[in-house]
């Protein structure tokens, strides 16, 4: 393994305990400084891998490597390792609810810091300046179940980027954020690039791939990897967007003749629960 190389998957696979697969011979590395995305249709793998790669759940077969140590329980079980290894590596859930248990926003934003041993003072300084960056200073006394859902996004954002973890692992990170919110999303990302994180974002929506990743691996409905690549490269490639269930033809009527026309599925909006498309 390459001495940048963060993670490394090996045949990985992972069953639900009533046998159903979520992954299959999942295989891959990747390094310090990566901006990648996995793609695929709902209910391919995408957060399993997530959580595999956060340590939440462990591959039932084949094995993750992380900084160069097999992810298992024993090894997380180790204090030392496991202190490194949360303070390095963090995840922002595609369901913020998941995330968000405090009193208040502030308190959310500091939780995490408390409980890895940062002194007070470093915490209180961390949270000051990941507010203001997320620009939140005005809810943060309000209770995390009164937001809406984009503010519980950008508050589950900020008690992870407080740690300044070196790899940050966004699950379908657009979804309930409009137009703006989502521009200061791809805004940070692009500065996280800029210092050097590794970022790992996993995605249904084609749109903001080129924005958030310089490589991209798509997840089959088989739960395996079908192919890997550039932005540029999967984006072009409308017969495996179609196989992997990210496009497909919708034909319409128009002065008396059929049309037809590729439409990329991306999240449901947050406010109509529908889905819109992107005609190609």
């Amino acid at each position: 393994m390459n001495n940048n190389t963060i993670f490394s998957l090996d045949t990985v696979g992972y069953q639900y305990p009533d046998g159903v697969a979520a992954l299959t011979e999942i295989s891959l590395e990747i390094k310090a400084g990566d901006c990648i995305a996995f793609i695929g249709a709902n209910g391919c793998g995408k957060s399993t891998l997530l959580k595999l790669l956060n340590a939440l759940i462990f591959p039932t077969e084949g094995t993750i490597s992380a900084f160069g140590r097999t992810l298992t329980p024993d090894a997380l079980a180790n204090p030392e390792f496991a202190t490194m290894f949360r303070r390095s590596v963090g995840l922002v859930f595609q369901d913020p609810d998941v995330q968000l248990f405090c009193s208040t926003v502030e308190e959310e934003v500091s939780f995490g810091l408390l409980q890895l041993g940062f002194p007070e003072d470093e915490a209180a300084a961390r949270v000051e300046k990941t507010i203001d960056e997320l620009r939140i200073a005005h809810i943060r006394h309000r209770p995390p179940y009164r937001l809406s859902g984009g503010e519980k996004r950008k508050v589950a954002l900020a008690s992870v980027l407080c740690l300044e973890p070196e790899v940050l692992l966004l699950d379908e990170p657009t979804v309930g954020l409009d137009a703006r919110s989502q521009g200061e999303l791809i805004d940070l990302v692009w500065k996280l690039r800029g210092e050097g994180k590794t970022i790992v974002t996993a995605t249904h929506d084609l749109s903001i791939i080129r924005e958030l990743a310089g490589f991209v691996y798509v997840i089959g409905e088989n739960h395996r990897l079908m192919f890997k690549g550039t932005p540029q490269e999967v984006l072009g490639n409308q017969n495996l967007l179609q196989e992997a269930n990210l496009l497909h033809v919708h034909s319409h009527q128009h002065d008396g003749e059929i049309h037809k026309h590729f439409h990329i599925h991306q999240p449901p909006h947050p406010e109509t629960g529908g889905r819109e498309h992107h005609e190609t």
